[in-house]
């Protein structure tokens, strides 16, 4: 049996979502170690560090994001929060997985990915939910991988997905505290905290037929990540610096089975 990059212990009240993460029930938590970069496996530039907690009804996600200088000026729902800073979850399914973005003024970013050769024709994924000619129907190759051999289908053996990024996941609740002042430069922040809360009932596609709730020692794929607009001299450092809970030795954060497996326990 392969190991597990993190434990989410089960708890048996509920946690109310407003970004605290000083709350008891998280100063309890199993907290994962600093986050590295995705690429090189070195201690990430800032602090990150992410726990999970579980019960019955809901899986609850927190990070710590240390950040001298928080900024966030992206404030429509669903804009692409990582062309800033941000902190992200993807949950992988299988033949399908969820992303979600979360900034640092609480705008959120999801949209779920259906791998394309497990979209069939009557398969459970050929729903009206996931119709592939609605205009926000997209298909995706992956990161960063618009070169010769892999145009049209990135590097990932498996090849397209589909991109829904008309996807709500039904009541998810995110909630973001700063220690600092958002989008003020002129004095030093500590950081941000993200708080977020996701039914097991809406993680039914992605549970892939496990139970869910989880059964104790079921193992799940995660990513748990944050991403850092960097500017040195005036000019931005592209790609931005990747941070993540497990390092995937290369510069794309779409690879499912690269990401760290969650455990959950009793």
């Amino acid at each position: 049996m392969q190991h597990s990059d993190y434990t989410a212990q089960k708890i048996n009240g509920s946690i109310s979502i407003d970004g605290d993460i000083d709350k008891p029930v998280w100063k309890n938590a199993n907290w994962s170690k600093r986050f590295v970069d995705m690429v090189t496996g070195e201690p990430g530039m800032y602090n990150t560090q992410t726990a999970l907690l579980w019960n019955n009804l809901h899986l609850y996600i927190a990070f710590y994001a240390e950040e001298p200088f928080v900024e966030a000026h992206l404030t429509e729902r669903d804009s692409i929060v990582f062309l800033e800073n941000d902190l992200e979850v993807f949950i992988d399914g299988g033949n399908c997985y969820y992303e979600l973005e979360v900034n640092a003024a609480n705008t959120v970013y999801e949209v779920f990915f259906i791998w394309k050769d497990a979209y069939t024709k009557g398969s459970k994924f050929d729903v009206p939910q996931f119709n592939v000619h609605h205009p926000q129907a997209y298909t995706f190759g992956g990161d960063y991988d618009r070169s010769g051999a892999s145009f049209w289908k990135g590097t990932n053996p498996r090849g397209i997905r589909w991109a829904f990024t008309n996807f709500d996941m039904p009541g998810l609740k995110t909630a973001v505290q700063v220690d600092g002042t958002l989008n003020n430069n002129s004095d030093i922040d500590k950081g941000w905290s993200l708080e977020i809360a996701i039914p097991w009932s809406s993680l039914q596609l992605l549970a892939n037929e496990r139970p869910i709730p989880p059964e104790k020692g079921d193992v799940w794929n995660m990513f748990l990540g944050r991403f850092q607009k960097l500017m040195l001299s005036g000019k931005e450092v592209t790609p931005h610096p990747a941070m993540a809970l497990s390092s995937h030795g290369i510069y794309d954060t779409h690879l499912p089975e690269k990401w760290s497996r969650i455990e959950f326990a009793e």
